[in-house]
């Protein structure tokens, strides 16, 4: 039979592509690992690497083997956090992964059913899409909040549930010479305070001057909706953004929209994975209180 303690040692020094580190880092001693490599070549009548320089290079083999062990091991850590997640589930934990450039006003608005049980714990991380769905496939969170569908096939088939859309506007500090203006005019005439251009609503925006024929006076560019909150409040510009993240301050009279930009809008949504074991604190969240089975 296969031995998977040999299969684990070829996987990690794949991944390390260094014999030395891959002992280092993992704290066993070279020739052990040099040695379990062997027997497992000798056991699949293949070799798995060949040495380029200081690198241990994969051969067809090796590649072939290095995809059936990350299959084994991913099955390996999902058991794992399938019967880790029965254990802890009377603790009442729900884990959250939020894009970092999401909107807070949001992150907070989709958490506030959990605020009212003081026995549920909620554990928000940050980070970048591909960072909180490796997260999520490794069980490290239950869901990831994102304003981006991501790309899904049979290896990774997402779960997306829309929570909510938001329509964009263009919001700025209170000036008289802008009020009852038409969009066009404030769009030629005023500078604008823009999302990245890989933000949905930058795509947008962009496709939306371009129909209009408008050449815009972009005078910031912000990938963070937070510090396009911030720059939207200390700025004279017009910030293209959806009113939901400038709540408080529309609320308060700091900011007023001056113009909905039609036909945009902000795309909010919560994903999953397919569980056997869903957290059950799920349901208080995800659209119809119940959660994918």
């Amino acid at each position: 039979m296969l031995n998977y303690h040999h299969l684990r040692y070829f996987w990690i020094v794949a991944h390390e592509g260094n014999l030395t580190r891959a002992a280092r880092k993992h704290n066993i001693a070279q020739s052990a690992l040099s040695m379990q490599i062997s027997a497992l070549e000798e056991y699949l009548g293949q070799p798995l690497f060949e040495r380029a320089g200081r690198r241990l290079v994969l051969t067809e083999a090796g590649h072939i083997a290095l995809d059936f062990a990350d299959a084994i091991f991913a099955k390996g850590d999902e058991l794992l956090g399938t019967f880790g997640r029965l254990a802890e589930a009377h603790q009442k934990v729900l884990r959250v992964g939020a894009l970092a450039t999401l909107s807070r006003n949001f992150q907070v608005g989709f958490l506030r059913p959990l605020f009212a049980d003081p026995e549920i714990t909620v554990i928000v991380r940050s980070g970048t899409l591909d960072e909180l769905l490796g997260s999520l496939k490794l069980y490290d969170l239950d869901i990831v909040l994102s304003t981006g569908v991501p790309n899904r096939d049979h290896a990774t088939p997402w779960i997306v549930h829309i929570i909510d859309t938001q329509p964009v506007g263009l919001i700025g500090q209170p000036r008289s010479d802008r009020y009852q203006q038409p969009l066009e005019v404030l769009l030629r005439r005023e500078p604008l305070i823009v999302p990245s251009p890989e933000s949905t609503i930058r795509t947008g925006f962009d496709a939306l001057v371009h129909r209009l024929g408008i050449h815009p006076r972009i005078v910031a560019e912000i990938d963070d909706m937070a510090m396009l909150r911030l720059v939207a409040r200390e700025h004279n510009g017009l910030a293209v953004i959806p009113p939901i993240v400038v709540t408080d301050e529309l609320r308060s009279g700091m900011l007023v929209e001056y113009a909905e930009l039609p036909e945009l809008v902000e795309t909010f949504c919560a994903i999953t994975m397919p569980r056997r074991f869903p957290n059950p604190l799920l349901r208080l969240v995800l659209p119809g209180n119940t959660t994918p089975e």
